[in-house]
């Protein structure tokens, strides 16, 4: 029990210890005995055995051989430690109701059934009732349990200050566990805030609040369940993380989860990290963007920098939707296009062929991608000259005809509305007359 380190909690026959004087008007408590010398033997035995297998089967001789000792409830205790050095929860909650069935406030059976709740890998309503009930008893009995005239004579003020915010801690997060595994989780949520504000470095309490959060399936708050788990991936060991094979699971989680939420994205993720290790509350009005958000973000932040080609890409997904004929028909069709829509007056395009070859009325561009071919001018005179693949090509005009495989817009375009062609009419042929003779 390292949290109660310096806290005499068990009280044992033979220990150097003061007996209890019994309250004024209240009888004085009978005299307690050995039955036999050989009754003592086996409990001397018991004290100085430090293997709790073996000191769990001395215990039964004593219990088997001794079932109405006088020391029955000081060894009801001894079971009670013992089964929780061995790590089994479900025999230390036993143990444990036994003794408050006799000592309601009993401190060592309180800590216990409430430490080692949370540790039940399937636990039952009364388990559950159980730790609750020794949470709330701890909680309610601080004063009296950490009270100045309780401090041992070795223990320091500051070690026992550190003891009872170490036990409230304990309690706070067994409560909040309690309501998680009842999907109270409003009650869990308030119950591990409790417990973070007492110790902020808590990894495995960080990821129950995570956790609490994300299961109030509220979209708004699930930016502080990622930056919870955040905490919970991302903490060292040494200051309330998990060790690394747990750590390495709980961060997989977190990413995916973060990913889902927000689309990769690795320097927001090292962001968040960074965040949440300084920290185990996220700031006021916090708030990650979620997939959608960030796209459309991109694509207003792409509409500035260039609005031809999102105005262009725009209109390819209406025209490859299911209902683009019928958008061709209504929106697009015989009507000046780009039209100084989102003051977009002429679409840029990469030249990929041109027919005839010089003075072409016909080219083909390619829009979102150079080398697709997604428009055909129609022009209505002869460019001069020629220009090479690749050329860049500003237009506007009236869409006549549309395909959607392979996609392909058709537009009829003034000579006068296409801008960057490089071509040059050929110069006109030099006149060469026959020389005139000098008169004779």
């Amino acid at each position: 029990m390292a949290l109660m380190a310096g806290i005499n909690v068990t009280l044992l026959p033979g220990q150097a210890q003061q007996p209890s004087q019994p309250a004024a008007g209240q009888p004085a408590q009978p005299q307690k005995n050995w039955k036999d010398r050989a009754e003592y033997d086996i409990y001397n035995a018991i004290v100085k055995e430090q293997d709790a297998n073996k000191r769990l089967t001395l215990l039964n001789t004593w219990k088997e051989k001794y079932p109405a000792s006088d020391y029955a409830p000081e060894r009801l205790q001894v079971y009670l430690t013992t089964y929780n050095a061995l790590n089994q929860p479900d025999k230390v909650i036993a143990a444990g109701n036994e003794v408050l069935q006799q000592d309601p406030k009993n401190l060592t059976a309180l800590y216990l059934i409430t430490m080692n709740t949370p540790r039940l890998t399937k636990p039952g309503l009364d388990d559950l009732g159980s730790g609750e009930k020794a949470g709330n008893g701890l909680i309610s009995n601080l004063d009296m349990f950490f009270a100045a005239d309780k401090k041992p004579a070795s223990t320091s003020d500051a070690d026992w200050t550190k003891a009872r915010n170490q036990t409230e801690e304990l309690a706070h997060v067994t409560l909040g566990w309690v309501a998680l595994q009842r999907k109270d989780d409003d009650a869990a949520e308030k119950e591990f805030g409790k417990a973070l504000q007492l110790n902020p470095n808590n990894a495995q309490v960080s990821y129950w609040l995570g956790t609490a959060i994300l299961q109030e399936k509220k979209p708004e708050r699930q930016a502080e369940a990622l930056f919870h788990f955040a905490r919970a991936a991302s903490l060292d060991q040494a200051h309330g993380g998990f060790a690394a094979q747990a750590r390495q699971s709980i961060d997989q989680y977190f990413v995916q989860a973060y990913n889902k939420y927000h689309g990769e994205d690795a320097a927001g993720l090292q962001q968040l990290r960074d965040l949440a290790k300084s920290s185990a509350m996220p700031p006021a009005n916090f708030k990650i963007e979620t997939s959608d958000e960030a796209k459309l973000r991109k694509e207003q932040d792409f509409a500035k920098q260039n609005p031809s080609m999102a105005l262009w890409q725009n209109l390819k997904q209406e025209l490859t939707g299911a209902n683009g004929e019928q958008y061709f028909s209504s929106n697009m069709k015989g009507a000046e296009v780009p039209g100084g829509a989102g003051g977009v007056q002429k679409f840029k395009g990469k030249l990929i062929s041109e027919k005839p070859a010089v003075r072409p009325k016909e080219l083909v561009l390619g829009i979102a991608d150079a080398n697709s071919p997604e428009v055909t001018l129609i022009l209505d005179a002869a460019l001069p000259g020629k220009a090479d693949p690749g050329t860049e090509i500003e237009f506007s005009g009236v869409p006549k005809a549309f395909s959607s495989s392979p996609f392909n817009v058709t537009f009829d375009v003034e000579k006068k509305n296409v801008a960057g062609w490089p071509g040059k009419e050929a110069a006109a042929p030099r006149r060469t007359g026959a020389k005139k003779r000098p008169p004779r």
